[in-house]
């Protein structure tokens, strides 16, 4: 793959700028977008487990989990001891996020991460695990995702209809290009 991507850095183009701000605050805010990072790579990994234990009616001691893997395993965090208190606080927390600590860990270090991640957009410089994350917490902190814009984008390529938000239940084809008329598609039962 790197051969490839040598051969397409000479073909496709885009930014290539260089950082001109301050260096240290930069470095900070890098450390609040790991932080916050790993936060969410836990959160993940617990939602799993929970979806685990609801599938297989599992009994699983969530604390426990975090405190195992604190001797001889990889997973070493600092916060594992924060995960088995908020799991000691509430055994029904349905997610990390929804903790006090690690709440206020997000909202401080949300600018930082923030930050991090449209600046390497804007530089041309991946950041997968960053970007991710917080695309995952944006998606998980609203009460409105973009299925909507999904819906409309199928409409105006297969003419396949989008449910209305204002009026739930009621769905509506628009004739996006002024071409085509008033056609839409609709589902069979083969």
């Amino acid at each position: 793959m790197k051969d490839e991507r040598v051969a397409a850095s000479k073909i496709l183009k885009g930014p290539t700028g260089k950082f001109s701000g301050d260096k240290q605050e930069f470095i900070n805010h890098i450390r609040d977008a790991l932080y916050a990072s790993k936060i969410i790579s836990y959160t993940q990994g617990f939602m799993l487990f929970r979806e685990a234990a609801k599938e297989y009616k599992w009994n699983l001691n969530f604390g426990g989990i975090a405190l195992m893997w604190r001797g001889g395993c990889i997973i070493r965090s600092v916060f594992l001891g924060k995960i088995k208190e908020a799991f000691d606080k509430n055994p029904q927390l349905s997610n990390l996020l929804l903790d006090g600590f690690f709440q206020d860990a997000i909202s401080k270090s949300q600018n930082g991460w923030r930050h991090v991640v449209s600046q390497g957009a804007l530089s041309g410089i991946p950041t997968p695990a960053f970007s991710t994350a917080l695309a995952f917490f944006d998606g998980y902190r609203c009460s409105f995702l973009p299925a909507n814009l999904l819906q409309a984008q199928r409409d105006y390529f297969g003419a396949h209809t989008y449910e209305l938000l204002n009026a739930p239940g009621k769905w509506i084809h628009t004739n996006w290009t002024g071409h085509g008329g008033r056609v839409s598609s609709s589902t069979y039962n083969a």
